[in-house]
């Protein structure tokens, strides 16, 4: 499909050539610089859709640099046009010269002999290797011109920058405020709650010398002390530093009522700010999956590249799972603030399907 792609990209190149010189001429004789940017805007999206590039980013195109664009662009066309014309005539010439060979007739007088075939084969798989490399050329040559003279200079690339700091910044103190309230809600309704008990029935038990209020106490006692290790699980689990992200996983996977298969691994550990957040993405879809999905499995694979670490959520639930949500939307401003992405995948019907990719930092 991809080479289907690039061949119909560089064929409508080479097309609007004469779109392009027409819009020169436009700019050069009225000084009307629509055309040219709207056959440059064109091109720009023909590269990225077809070839690869870069998509438009929001600003505009300038008509000094769509018409600078043009000017070196039209040469790569024609390029890429000779480059394809060139492919076609040697893969006909190859073809028809074969058939006449397999129905008995010579080609240029020759017949075909091993050392005939042999050469002829050498060289037009040589033939076609720089004919491939010259295609490829030309795709890295667009690719180039696109983001040298139709992407956003330096000082706009800054100014993109600081905007995503700052959106992402107010993202996560948002996050962070959050999260405290959720935590003073599990220490104020569940731990201090059975904390009170505790008390009242050790008073009571003073007073009435009560073995069985001394029993009482003590299970409330404890069953305090596995909420707190609850609610500390929650703020941050131990077993991440200890044991790394995988580990951490399978213990969630543990307590999970929803059944979770965990797939792949981390080649080596990204940074810890990294690894928290791919924790708690993941953490987060599980939770959803099992509360609001109905979800009878859950699928989770791990993977990492070279800059990239990639985790997807799957479960087989009934889907509408809204981005915008508190939980979804908080994890999404806090892997965007580590300049990643969270996406969610989430028909009504299902499945539901949550990726979250991060820089390993």
């Amino acid at each position: 499909m991809r080479p289907v792609r690039t061949v119909v990209g560089l064929v409508l190149g080479t097309v609007s050539v004469c779109a392009a010189l027409a819009a020169l001429a436009a700019w050069g004789v009225a000084r009307c610089s629509g055309p040219v940017v709207g056959v440059a805007a064109w091109e720009q999206r023909r590269v990225a859709v077809l070839l690869g590039g870069e998509p438009a980013g929001p600003e505009g195109v300038e008509p000094r640099r769509a018409a600078a664009y043009l000017w070196c662009r039209i040469p790569v066309g024609l390029l890429g046009g000779g480059t394809l014309l060139l492919l076609a005539a040697g893969g006909w010439t190859a073809l028809s010269g074969l058939s006449r060979w397999l129905t008995g007739h010579d080609v240029d007088g020759m017949s075909p002999t091993w050392p005939i075939v042999g050469y002829l084969l050498t060289a037009g798989l040589l033939l076609l290797f720089l004919d491939l490399a010259g295609l490829a050329a030309v795709v890295e040559l667009e690719r180039r011109l696109v983001r040298r003279f139709l992407g956003p200079d330096e000082l706009a690339r800054m100014r993109r920058r600081i905007d995503e700091l700052a959106a992402t910044r107010s993202g996560i103190v948002e996050a962070v405020d959050a999260e405290r309230r959720r935590i003073e809600r599990d220490l104020h309704d569940g731990l201090q709650q059975r904390l009170v008990v505790v008390a009242m029935l050790l008073g009571r038990a003073r007073r009435k010398d009560s073995a069985e209020l001394y029993r009482q106490a003590q299970a409330e006692a404890e069953q305090a002390v596995e909420e707190l290790r609850q609610v500390a699980w929650r703020v941050y689990p131990a077993t991440l530093d200890e044991l790394g992200l995988r580990e951490a996983l399978a213990q969630d996977a543990e307590r999970s009522p929803v059944p979770v298969e965990i797939t792949g691994d981390l080649a080596w550990r990204p940074a810890p700010a990294v690894e928290t957040a791919v924790y708690f993405a993941v953490r987060e879809a599980l939770t959803n999956a099992a509360k609001h999905a109905g979800a009878g499995r859950i699928d989770v694979e791990i993977g990492q590249e070279a800059r990239l670490v990639r985790v997807t959520v799957r479960d087989d639930g009934c889907g509408g799972a809204d981005p915008g949500g508190p939980g979804l939307a908080g994890l999404a401003r806090r892997i965007r603030a580590l300049d990643g992405r969270l996406s969610v995948d989430s028909p009504p019907g299902g499945p539901t399907r949550v990726v979250a990719e991060l820089p390993c930092g």
